[in-house]
């Protein structure tokens, strides 16, 4: 909402199971479509992801990358999933940044039997869902900002 409020000439679409969408009614801008994921995603120029795929197995985030690819054009013609998640680093010298990853690492791997993810195991999720390419912009603290080309 908060997209869609910032952006008023973007069409935002929010897709969630329909129990967390009950009767909501979008804007001008703004939809809610009740649906699951792991079925179908609406088509769209971008997919915008926010601490969704720690929750879930590499298989799992396969299935949604695969999803997400098909729902958006090609390369050429802009599209792109975003995604905005925690990258863990090998060699991160800010002692607090690392201890804020292993915290949401640990919570991840009791909550959910997940994981946070480091550049390579990204990598890895990207090209087996098919995908050409992804960008990591990591100046966002403990969050990074994911571009993942079709």
């Amino acid at each position: 909402m908060a997209i869609a409020g910032a952006f008023p000439r973007l069409k935002c679409i929010v897709l969630d199971l329909p129990h967390v969408i009950g009767d909501r009614k979008g804007t001008e801008n703004l939809e809610f479509v009740a649906g699951n994921m792991f079925d179908k995603i609406p088509h769209a120029n971008a997919i915008f992801l926010k601490w969704i795929l720690h929750s879930w197995s590499d298989h799992d985030c396969v299935k949604i990358l695969k999803k997400c690819k098909e729902s958006i054009p090609s390369k050429k013609k802009g599209g792109k999933v975003i995604i905005i998640h925690i990258v863990m680093e090998d060699n991160c010298s800010n002692e607090q940044l690392v201890q804020s990853q292993l915290l949401m690492d640990l919570l991840m791997r009791i909550t959910h039997a997940s994981k946070e993810r480091t550049e390579k195991e990204w990598e890895k999720l990207f090209l087996e869902a098919g995908f050409s390419g992804y960008k990591i912009i990591t100046s966002l603290g403990l969050r990074s900002l994911i571009e993942v080309y079709p």
